[in-house]
């Protein structure tokens, strides 16, 4: 009988013992610490373009997400709807943004190519898809510090296809300048929770069921005043690394609510198939490789002219 008791009292303990040692290690993991704030000041520049904005500032400025791999992609893009343009009588400027690599080959071939161009904004944070709130909150950073005195910005990609004469046309008849933001409007999304997912995120980095409304990353833009009122309040919101729902994080806080650039769908983040009339009434197209940028660009200039029918 003793013997009995003495052997549930010993199983008691070890299972005391155990949920003991299971709660302790719970509050010392890193993963129960506070969330991580994105920090304003974090990174130093280590390229910045070839531009004073407060003489002859832009009226559009585009900011696009790359690569040190992705070197073909940025050449189609200045040699197309990236190259520095005046669309009725206002300028538009195009800049690469980058991160670093441990690569020592292609962080020199990238210095040497912003030497030539003038066009990358670089900082010293890992190249990686996890930090691309890093890399747009740089051009944000980018925009708020040195050119606050254009009139838009667009955030795109760079397998993106940006038809910049519309988009030039559309700003100007919308003839908004503060508090405004446009793009491929998601207002109903949810956090994927499936691990392999490339677009998963934890229930600790965001807890609750549904995402604010943001637009898909592939493409948006917002007047310049938006772009320093996010980089002041973005260290306030817990970071996600998702880049759009960061930014719609930070829009949520700000109280700007999100408006549609024309009344038809103008922003395709699920890509479109070409056609030159098709092309002359769209803002940005997905999923576009270097030669068919190349292609459809000069298909588009080249019918310039040329009326389409009314659909």
């Amino acid at each position: 009988m003793t013997h009995s008791k003495m052997r549930c009292t010993y199983i008691f303990l070890l299972i005391l013992g155990a949920v003991c040692l299971y709660l302790s290690v719970c509050n010392l993991t890193p993963f129960k610490e506070e969330p991580f704030i994105f920090k304003k000041e974090s990174g130093n520049f280590l390229q910045l373009p070839e531009i004073d904005c407060r003489q002859n500032p832009p009226f559009l400025v585009l900011l696009v997400t790359s690569s040190h791999r992705q070197e073909t992609a940025r050449m189609a893009i200045r040699q197309t709807w990236g190259r520095e343009m005046v669309i009725k009588g206002k300028r538009i400027k195009t800049f690469f943004l980058l991160g670093v690599t441990a690569k020592e080959q292609e962080m020199t071939l990238v210095t040497l190519e912003g030497q030539q161009y003038g066009d990358i904004i670089q900082k010293d944070f890992v190249d990686v898809y996890v930090n691309l709130t890093l890399k747009t909150m740089m051009g944000i950073e980018w925009v708020h510090r040195f050119c606050p005195q254009a009139a838009f910005v667009m955030k795109t990609d760079s397998d993106m296809f940006v038809n910049v004469y519309y988009l030039t046309e559309l700003l100007l008849k919308k003839n908004r300048t503060t508090r405004f933001f446009t793009g491929f409007l998601k207002m109903n999304d949810f956090p994927i929770r499936k691990k392999f997912n490339k677009w998963f995120v934890s229930k600790y980095e965001y807890p609750w069921d549904k995402y604010p409304p943001f637009c898909s990353g592939t493409g948006y833009v917002f007047s310049s005043d938006v772009a320093s009122q996010v980089y002041y309040v973005s260290e306030s919101v817990p970071f996600i690394k998702l880049e759009d729902v960061f930014v719609g994080l930070c829009l949520e806080k700000l109280n700007i609510k999100l408006e549609e650039l024309h009344s038809e769908q103008t922003f395709f983040p699920g890509g479109l198939r070409f056609s030159t009339c098709r092309f002359k009434r769209i803002v940005t197209c997905h999923f576009i490789k270097p030669p068919e940028m190349l292609t459809y660009w000069q298909a588009l200039e080249s019918s310039a002219a040329e009326k389409c029918p009314v659909f």
